[in-house]
């Protein structure tokens, strides 16, 4: 009996025993659809056009740079409320979004989590989302010098303008050390790590309301309506609310096929035309 001790009760405020906030907070979140609807950068369904093919990509990772909510379809770009804006760094000349310094997240993850009333009170329609960076796995063929199928990871950068002192694809780390523009991207396979530059222009970014609320070129601020129905905030709530961000990734990787048999075989003159999220719905919960 003289070697028992009573056990210790663990103290609430303990970094071990975190404290429970009390405070209703505005939670965001990410999911991949491939079922979701394939949007053109009108916001209008869009076929593959004759000549190429597509695959639905697997998502690793994501990151915006830009959220805003806005009141409707007539609301300018920046007029709404700027929930988060991510850091900014001058190191390669242009004050560019710092990618050392982004939030990734995977699917499900907490992307960002500040307190619901720092988000003023009123009915808001519109989403508006910049992406940044997105990394995930895609299918190829390669059919020399014996045919093998292959999953390759991509990296892409689809902010406006990136410093990008690092990053890592897969298993490899790529050292950068500059600005990069829209479009730059990094692919890993298991025999190689090549990296390039995607043309002005080529990353469908959907805004249904580019007629009433455009967004500028380059941007990829993609824009979608909440779901199911307007975000209504009353500034009396007394519990959180979730918004997941449901990106559309059917058929978003797409190439020329040149010789039109759908796989993806980039040895064999099949070049990437498209690579942006296809869609964008806002489901508050």
């Amino acid at each position: 009996m003289a070697c028992e001790k009573d056990e210790p009760t663990p103290d609430p405020n303990t970094s071990s025993n975190p404290p429970v906030s009390s405070t209703p907070q505005l939670i965001i979140k990410f999911s991949f659809d491939s079922t979701q609807a394939r949007l053109d950068n009108l916001g209008a369904p869009s076929a593959l056009p004759t000549g190429n093919s597509a695959q639905h990509p697997k998502f690793n990772e994501i990151s915006v740079h830009y959220i805003e909510f806005a009141q409707s379809a007539l609301t300018p770009l920046g007029g709404g409320h700027i929930v988060y804006e991510s850091p900014m760094s001058t190191a390669g000349g242009d004050t560019a979004i710092d990618h050392s310094n982004s939030i990734r997240v995977s699917e499900g993850q907490t992307f960002l989590s500040v307190p619901l009333s720092s988000v003023p009170a009123g009915t808001y329609q519109y989403l508006r989302a910049s992406l940044s960076y997105q990394n995930y796995d895609i299918q190829l063929r390669v059919n020399t010098p014996i045919l093998l199928d292959l999953t390759g990871t991509v990296a892409s950068f689809i902010g406006q303008e990136t410093y990008v002192q690092s990053y890592t694809i897969k298993d490899s780390t790529v050292v950068v050390n500059q600005n990069k523009l829209q479009g730059y991207w990094g692919f890993e396979t298991n025999f190689n790590v090549t990296t390039g530059q995607a043309p002005a222009g080529a990353t469908t970014v959907p805004n249904p309301i580019f007629a009433t609320s455009p967004v500028p070129q380059g941007s990829c601020v993609v824009t979608g309506a909440f779901s199911p129905g307007s975000l209504v905030i009353s500034g009396t709530e007394t519990s959180d609310v979730t918004i997941t961000f449901s990106c559309s990734t059917n058929n978003s990787f797409e190439w020329k096929d040149a010789d039109m048999d759908g796989f993806y075989e980039p040895l064999d003159g099949d070049t990437v035309v498209d690579m942006g999220i296809r869609g964008l719905i806002p489901i508050v919960q």
